[in-house]
């Protein structure tokens, strides 16, 4: 187990490497950093290593197993009704469980509880629509571009506010704890099905618990009264000595360990009740997950302590010195840079890859989705900067943008398709929210702009840009390999003729 967390932790340094070197960089360059927030930072960006480590490991021993058993059984049982209900309950829990939604609860002028409800129901009813794909095999094109109508036809009718909020819930929901779990349960759940499609099934689970909270939340602007909304603006830290860096952390600590440990509490409480139920897990099993959980909750607290308190000051003030410096053009290309790089510090994103590549029989590589996803993000904070520095609204980019995706779900292999909208809910996880989404609203801010309609919706856009980038991928590799193929059997027939005219000849 220690090789095993070693190994973690070097994966994840080489991941959170580039970003801290940029940040560096700019804070020495064009971006003159306060002593005390570029030392928050460093500070955060060891807590993040670390904090990914653990928690990667504890993916792999504990809930990766977890959710594959859920799945496995729920769809074993013949009653069909309790499946559902459990399903719903399932999506409801491990979403009032993630800490990104917390995250992004706090920054937006809507009471925490009733924004993370509404998300929460929002998953649990579209679980259950992925549970009954599985199960009806129910092409996912079809389903994704049936609600992806109904979501612009909402959104029309929604209030402009509310627009980025939703289309950033459907975003930042998947994160850490909800997209292990339920990649994990949608692979459970294709198990018992030996067809040629059934790892194609084990994707979009997350794709279409994306849509979920954006129509949730949607609904909840056509029914709020924005007049009554507030936002409050972001503080930074008043770090000037030594003494002030260190009570941050343990400031901040004590919040992060009660609120991991809540987050986590409803999947224990389900890992107890389904162990108590079916007794899937025997000694040695049950005893690794147990330890597992362990790591999770570590790493968890770590991560979010890093991140929270070291990276979100940093990308805040990032944001607002560009905005306000004669080169407010810097912001499209240097956001482009810490997009490509921040997306492989995501937690989730090493999950994804991981099971990408076991499920395509190495197929699909974890270095080309991690490229494939770095490009996406990188032209998705582009887009977002110059959205900031134009004042464009998000419906010029969203629309066309998922016309494109929706569009190429006709023309790829089905597992690309699945794979490509699973990729955009994992690639907006808790980095987005509290580096990038900080550094939208301190350059939003600086410009003077409206935070609602333009700093908000990085991670909508963010959870976009993948879905058209993996897609293309999938389109390139297809077309290579028919290429392949017409090459070799023009090759193969091409010494056959030389096979029959030397006999001939002969």
């Amino acid at each position: 187990m220690d090789k095993k967390l070693k190994s973690k932790i070097m994966e994840s340094l080489s991941s959170v490497l580039p970003i801290t070197g940029i940040v560096l960089v700019l804070s020495f360059t064009i971006t003159p950093m306060p002593i005390g927030t570029l030392m928050l930072f460093l500070l955060g960006a060891v807590l993040l290593i670390v904090g990914m480590g653990f928690f990667s490991l504890g993916v792999d021993v504990a809930m990766l197993p977890l959710g594959e058993g859920i799945g496995v059984e729920m769809t074993k049982n013949r009653r069909i009704g309790i499946t559902i209900i459990g399903c719903f309950f399932i999506g409801v829990i491990i979403t009032i469980a993630e800490p990104d939604l917390q995250v992004l609860a706090t920054q937006v002028p809507v009471p925490n509880l009733t924004l993370i409800l509404t998300v929460a129901v929002g998953v649990g009813i579209f679980l259950v629509v992925a549970l009954l794909r599985i199960l009806f095999r129910i092409p996912l094109a079809h389903i994704l571009l049936g609600f992806y109508i109904l979501v612009f036809i909402l959104a029309y009718f929604s209030p402009n506010e509310f627009i980025p909020v939703a289309f950033d819930s459907g975003g930042v929901t998947t994160g850490p704890i909800t997209v292990p779990f339920i990649m994990a349960l949608g692979i459970g759940m294709s198990m018992l099905r030996s067809d040629e499609h059934s790892n194609e099934d084990s994707f979009g689970l997350v794709a279409l618990c994306s849509i979920g909270p954006i129509l949730s939340v949607l609904l909840l602007s056509i029914f709020y009264n924005i007049s009554s909304a507030s936002y409050t603006p972001f503080t930074m830290p008043d770090v000037t000595v030594t003494t002030d860096l260190s009570s941050q952390f343990a400031t901040h600590l004590p919040a992060y360990l009660k609120e991991v440990l809540v987050a986590l509490f409803p999947i224990i409480f389900l890992f107890l009740i389904f162990q108590l139920l079916t007794k899937r897990f025997q000694h040695h099993a049950l005893l690794r997950i147990i330890i597992g959980l362990g790591y999770t909750y570590i790493g968890l607290v770590t991560f979010l302590t890093g991140v929270n308190v070291g990276f979100m000051p940093a990308g805040h003030y990032l944001g607002t010195a560009l905005a306000q410096s004669p080169q407010k053009w810097l912001l499209v290309p240097l956001g482009m840079l810490i997009g490509y790089f921040i997306v492989s510090a995501e937690p989730a994103v090493h999950v994804l890859a991981k099971q990408v590549e076991e499920l395509s029989n190495g197929t699909i590589s974890q270095n080309a989705m991690f490229t494939c996803l770095s490009v996406g993000v990188a032209c998705s904070v582009g887009i977002s900067m110059l959205r900031i520095l134009a004042g464009i609204s998000i419906f010029w980019f969203l629309i066309p943008g998922y016309i494109i995706a929706l569009s190429l779900s006709f023309f790829v292999p089905k597992i690309y398709t699945a794979i490509a909208f699973d990729s955009g809910g994992v690639a907006s996880g808790p980095m987005t929210a509290t580096f990038l989404l900080p550094f939208a609203m301190g350059a939003c801010g600086g410009m003077g702009g409206n935070i609602l309609t333009d700093a908000f919706g990085i991670v909508a856009m963010v959870a976009m840009t993948p879905l058209i980038a993996i897609q293309v991928m999938g389109f390139l590799y297809t077309h290579k390999s028919h290429t392949v193929t017409r090459t070799e059997l023009a090759r193969l027939g091409a010494l056959a003729d030389s096979i029959i005219y030397y006999e001939e000849e002969y």
